[in-house]
């Protein structure tokens, strides 16, 4: 579908891109992601680049992205004009799942990986749920989101690497304050791999269960090119390789095989079939 750039704006280290999208602002839930073409209509530039919703109103029919600038496909598209015509997919992918009753929640993102998580606390403290953010990066200019969070979570602690704004350290530093003592019932991550795994095995040394959404590289966002696998162990205690953007990009953090991430562990199901391949 076309997609109309409105605005384009720099956000510290990155670009905030804000699309008409009424067909993806009408469904999306927090999690959930567009796969955008790049490089305009001659371009060589052939797969998309999938981008995490920071924003989708179905009122106005307007959603956000954020961008950070890594390649080819990113450096033209945070350089568009407003007006431009964009050709975007989504809503796509599993959101993250919102509980049955009201609790008490725990966001944490990384970088500008975090901008999945403001709608979904806004989700959550609309069905009487209490949310804590933490919002973490290596600097104080690739944070994102930090004053947004202070107006969708009931407390917010805002970490960088080297100290340049809030507290020093990383965002897993943060959570053993709120996880031990305010009866969590749930935590939800987005960013670095690294991080959402010690995200994941902190909220497991508390016994809270932890969804995470993953930052796989995504080239078609349908399934089809089987780029953004990872092993993940399923219901049945077998691991299979799962695509990011089909499966996930949402998972529960204890299901993921970190350690193996970026690798065919030979115990996956079908994995004999690759032997000697």
């Amino acid at each position: 579908m076309s997609a109309r750039v409105v605005s384009n704006e720099p956000a510290g280290a990155y670009h905030l891109i804000t699309l008409d999208a009424p067909a993806v602002a009408a469904g999306a839930e927090p999690g959930q992601f567009i796969a955008a073409a790049v490089g305009g209509p001659q371009t060589a530039l052939l797969l998309r680049r999938s981008f995490a919703l920071y924003t989708a109103d179905p009122a106005t029919g307007l959603i956000q992205i954020v961008v950070a600038e890594h390649g080819p496909g990113t450096a033209w598209l945070v350089r568009v004009r407003p007006g431009t015509p964009l050709d975007v997919v989504g809503p796509l992918g599993r959101p993250f799942t919102l509980p049955a009753e009201p609790g008490t929640a725990v966001l944490v993102g990384g970088g500008y990986g975090s901008a999945p998580l403001f709608d979904l606390a806004r989700r959550l403290r609309a069905i009487g749920s209490t949310v804590h953010m933490v919002v973490g990066a290596g600097s104080a200019e690739r944070l994102f989101g930090t004053a947004d969070a202070r107006t969708v979570a009931d407390s917010v602690v805002v970490t960088t690497d080297d100290g340049s704004v809030g507290v020093r350290g990383l965002v897993t530093d943060a959570l053993p304050g709120l996880l031990g003592p305010r009866g969590v019932s749930a935590v939800y991550a987005c960013g670095p791999m690294a991080m959402l795994r010690a995200v994941g095995e902190t909220a497991a040394s508390y016994d809270v269960p932890c969804e995470v959404a993953v930052e796989e590289s995504m080239a078609c966002g349908i399934g089809v090119c089987m780029t953004c696998v990872l092993p993940v162990v399923g219901v049945d205690g077998r691991s299979r390789m799962v695509r990011s953007c089909i499966e996930g990009p949402v998972f529960d953090a204890g299901r993921v095989r970190w350690k193996d991430v970026g690798t065919l562990p030979v115990d996956v199901l079908g994995a004999d079939a690759m032997d000697g391949h």
